[in-house]
């Protein structure tokens, strides 16, 4: 394919409610679309950077400058044009892994609706259905947080996980298993929020018969979560630290982990995430697929990834209404706890062009 230039949208979501996590609130969420245009087809990809630099490095601005000083130019160079090409072209750029993964799938977007064929089918998908599970932030008081979760499990959810942090671990862990049952899939994320000194602290989930802890430690702290296995018997998920399949391997290597969240975005892009997938198949270890609470546009592509063999564990791959009261595109809605995988070619869905347009704050286009 001819890349012809690419557009840049800002756009603004206002979440259905506060989430809240050990590293701050979200009410509204500014998010970056790629719409790459070539001379066979269009195609879409959602930037999950944040606004502000909390959960990576990242962030929404600084990745619409990388993007448009440094990475769409890259592309021009390049003779014959698909998302496999991509990563090869960026790769002397370190770094700013979501605006290369945003860029990387509105290219190859472009490159499957031109061919016919779907996101699922290139990614190697096995199920036309995926099941879901659901992330609940940190609220205000124990009886909240059971009627929240008490919601999401009649709405049909097949998992939840809690957002936790110092002073909000134990109990409302406890609280949900007294309220609900063993029964319930239920797991924690700690985004980073304690330190080795707190592991003994952190054995106290082990009576709870979680899925998993989720990266408890700092991104770059792998020894320590390989130090945490030892000491817990609730198997330990990065999530933060994973950033490649070399990152994996290494990961696994060590004994850091046991289970891993993948998110795209936060390792470059589906290729990449493919690359993670069967090196943690290939050691015996399970995946599951994260959200960044996407649009329609990355959650078409998340349920996609989330269809391989290997991803079986529930992913955080909820529908739409779970973040957004409207979305840009169709609504995915949860169906039985599962979600229906696009079939349609590329990612399988487009933005409604009023939807985008109400949403819309800035757009910008980049001719090559």
């Amino acid at each position: 394919m001819k890349l012809s230039g690419v557009e840049l949208r800002l756009i603004s979501m206002p979440l259905v409610a506060p989430f809240r996590t050990s590293f701050g609130v979200e009410t509204t969420r500014e998010i970056l679309l790629l719409r790459a245009v070539t001379d066979e087809a269009e195609g879409w990809g959602e930037c999950v950077a944040m606004s502000d630099p909390l959960y990576s490095s990242e962030y929404v601005h600084a990745a619409v400058d990388v993007l448009t000083r440094f990475f769409i130019p890259a592309l021009a160079d390049v003779p014959e044009l698909d998302g496999n090409a991509v990563a090869p072209a960026l790769a002397k750029f370190k770094g700013h892994r979501m605006a290369k993964a945003a860029l990387e799938t509105a290219v190859l977007d472009a490159e499957l609706r031109a061919q016919g064929r779907s996101m699922g089918r290139e990614l190697g998908a096995v199920r036309d259905r995926v099941p879901c599970g659901v992330s609940v932030g940190i609220m205000d008081s124990i009886d909240e947080l059971l009627d929240a979760v008490g919601g999401y499990l009649d709405a049909g959810y097949l998992r939840i996980k809690l957002k936790i942090e110092p002073g909000w671990d134990i109990a409302p862990v406890r609280a949900v298993r007294e309220r609900f049952g063993d029964e319930v899939l239920l797991q924690v994320d700690a985004n980073t929020a304690y330190t080795m000194a707190d592991a003994r602290h952190l054995a106290g989930l082990d009576p709870f018969g979680l899925l998993l802890i989720e990266q408890p430690f700092d991104e770059e702290d792998v020894l320590g979560h390989a130090e945490l296995a030892r000491v817990v018997s609730t198997p330990v998920c990065l999530d933060e630290s994973i950033t490649s399949a070399r990152a994996a391997a290494d990961a696994i290597r060590l004994g850091a982990c046991q289970i891993v969240n993948i998110k795209p975005g936060r390792v470059g892009g589906y290729l990449e995430a493919r690359r993670i997938h069967d090196v943690c198949s290939a050691n015996g270890v399970a995946v599951w697929a994260g959200g960044m609470l996407e649009t329609g546009i990355g959650r078409a592509a998340n349920v996609a990834l989330a269809a391989l063999p290997g991803f079986t564990v529930p992913g955080d791959t909820s529908a739409s209404d779970r973040y957004y009261r409207t979305d840009i595109t169709e609504p995915f809605v949860l169906d039985q706890g599962h979600l229906a995988v696009p079939t349609g070619p590329g990612i399988g869905v487009t933005p409604i062009p009023d939807e985008l347009a109400a949403v819309t704050s800035k757009v910008d286009w980049l001719p090559l």
